[in-house]
């Protein structure tokens, strides 16, 4: 078995799911579909974002099927897949992992469908704006999404850039979309599509904080995963249940020699002390360091 293979293999349902129809869609499209005019013609006219009025009223399937498309050929085509997906398994694995499948694939789908309807109401307004108008296609909006959702909900999460170092990724998302209003708006970029995407994963975000169902459709999908999960804000059993393997794990090299460093031992005792402290008061009497001395624990 190819290491791909065994990577592949290792993702989580719902990732894996997205990723295979995205790249599956994107290879189909620059090998055969986008040599063919029928298909060619289908494919943009029925299955891309159409934001005009009110011809998207008679393809509201749209608003959901560009968000698997990528339909620009070459170079800079293949780096606007590889961009989505890379991004989408940097943060979308870890998100997935601790809130269900069933979450990502929600969050993934609604905030593409934000970034559609973001971008018809901004084409109605701004008609002349060409970063508002013309066909749109491509995940960037789902990820967005995802980016967003995970930087609210984690707002110590940090991403290390080259060059930059460690950034905060809720900062990286907010200088995107800045740099994204100011230089790209009146190019070819699907702007609109990127802000309603990232709103939406805003809002999906807050929904989630404050133990809104709003993943429940997606459950269907994952019949073999399904688990009652509440938001990590308000219920984070799985990170809990990580930390408790965690400090066991811990004590029993204490145990067994003084092997473990003072620092070690020192975190494992704030760790006990933040548990105590969920068991008494819950998960939002935590404060942010509090938050952020759990989450880091929990990925050892």
């Amino acid at each position: 078995m190819s290491r791909f293979q065994i990577w592949y293999r290792m993702q989580p349902p719902a990732l894996r799911a997205l990723l295979t129809i995205n790249v599956v869609l994107y290879v189909l499209w620059i090998l055969a579909l986008a040599h063919i005019d029928s298909t060619r013609r289908l494919v943009w006219i029925y299955l891309a974002l159409n934001p005009d009025w009110p011809a998207i009223l008679t393809h509201p399937w749209q608003l959901l099927t560009y968000n698997f498309l990528h339909l620009q050929v070459g170079f800079w085509g293949f780096l606007h897949l590889l961009f989505n997906m890379l991004w989408l398994v940097w943060i979308g694995r870890e998100y997935e992992e601790l809130h269900g499948s069933h979450q990502l694939l929600a969050l993934y789908v609604l905030s593409g469908i934000g970034g559609g309807l973001v971008t018809v109401l901004l084409h109605g307004l701004f008609p002349s704006v060409g970063a508002f108008g013309g066909l749109v296609h491509g995940a960037s909006a789902s990820v967005l999404g995802v980016l967003m959702a995970v930087a609210i909900l984690y707002p110590f999460k940090s991403v290390a850039l080259f060059f930059f170092g460690p950034i905060r990724l809720l900062y990286l998302v907010l200088i995107f979309l800045a740099l994204d209003v100011l230089f790209l708006s009146g190019g070819r970029t699907a702007v609109g599509a990127h802000l309603g995407g990232a709103l939406f994963g805003f809002l999906y975000a807050k929904a989630e904080q404050r133990g809104w169902e709003l993943a429940g459709w997606a459950r269907v999908f994952f019949r073999s995963h399904r688990r009652s999960r509440a938001s990590v804000a308000a219920e984070p059993g799985r990170v809990l249940r990580r930390l408790g393997a965690w400090v066991e794990q811990r004590r029993g090299s204490t145990a067994e020699g003084e092997a473990v460093a003072k620092h070690s031992r020192s975190l494992e005792e704030e760790v006990d002390r933040i548990l105590d402290k969920i068991s008494a008061h819950g998960y939002d009497s935590l404060t942010e360091e509090e938050k952020r001395i759990l989450y880091e624990a929990s990925r050892r």
